[in-house]
């Protein structure tokens, strides 16, 4: 059986896997989603191929996730954002109960089964507040660069909590505590805890109380995990590959259907 990729096309950034036909990840991209979704699954997907030795022939299907799945016109299969996280957590991590996927437009709070199905989730619905688009405001607002806020967010002392809950207006906010004297690492870290304080709100709606995984870009910013966890009282789950767990998912599900296909021809 030929390998299968994986697509998570993005409001940001689109991601790609490569999973070999025993499930391995063997390959893996990201690239700037831009304006052209269909180019971007296009791009993302050859870099995967290029980081697994492969070429586009000797892929055997393609799925699809993400809000720009439908543009992705060369898919076998198209699948919601949170099938695709909830059974990449699970496949990863496979005592995950709870899925937080926190990307650039929108946060989402999982209760998950023990086969990796969603059971109920709750969704962020007001502007892009608890998402990783609130944190590009707060750093364009006190120019600082978006990956340096996680390292900058650990020295804070003081943290300044920011009351607004629309990404726009906190901008705004945060330029006043800045008139204000407010140290920048606490304004960050300030926001990282307005942040995490609604994702928490989405969580216990769910009734997420066990094992929690983290997925989507935010993962990388440490700042924002041990807030989440000094918010939670325990860690949550975290790996190399949590900003890729929606294509992990999707080529993961892939495979299985079209095993399920080659086994109905045989």
């Amino acid at each position: 059986m030929k390998a299968i990729a994986g697509i998570d096309v993005g409001s940001q950034t689109t991601k790609a896997v490569i999973a070999g036909d025993n499930g391995t990840i063997i390959g893996r991209s990201h690239v700037p989603t831009k304006f052209d979704l269909g180019g971007a699954a296009e791009r993302a997907l050859e870099e995967a191929c290029k980081s697994a030795g492969l070429t586009r022939s000797q892929l055997g299907y393609v799925a699809a996730t993400g809000y720009g799945r439908f543009q992705v016109e060369f898919r076998n299969l198209q699948i919601t954002e949170m099938t695709c996280h909830a059974y990449g957590a699970h496949t990863v991590f496979p005592n995950t109960r709870s899925v937080l996927d926190i990307g650039a437009q929108n946060s989402r709070a999982m209760s998950v089964e023990a086969s990796g199905r969603v059971r109920k989730f709750r969704m962020n619905d007001k502007c892009a507040a608890g998402a990783g688009r609130f944190m590009e405001r707060v750093a364009r607002a006190l120019e600082v660069e978006l990956d340096q806020i996680g390292p900058l967010s650990l020295k804070a002392t003081d943290p300044t909590p920011i009351s607004s809950i629309c990404a726009v207006l906190a901008e705004s906010e945060v330029i006043n505590q800045v008139t204000e004297g407010k140290k920048v690492e606490d304004i960050i870290c300030g926001a990282h805890y307005s942040i995490t304080d609604r994702i928490i709100a989405l969580l216990r709606q769910v009734g997420g109380e066990e094992e929690i995984t983290l997925t989507g870009g935010v993962t990388r910013n440490v700042g924002m995990v041990k807030t989440l966890e000094d918010r939670l009282g325990k860690k949550v789950n975290v790996g190399p590959d949590s900003e890729f767990m929606g294509a992990i998912g999707a080529a993961l599900l892939g495979l299985r259907r079209l095993q399920r296909v080659t086994a109905t021809a045989a």
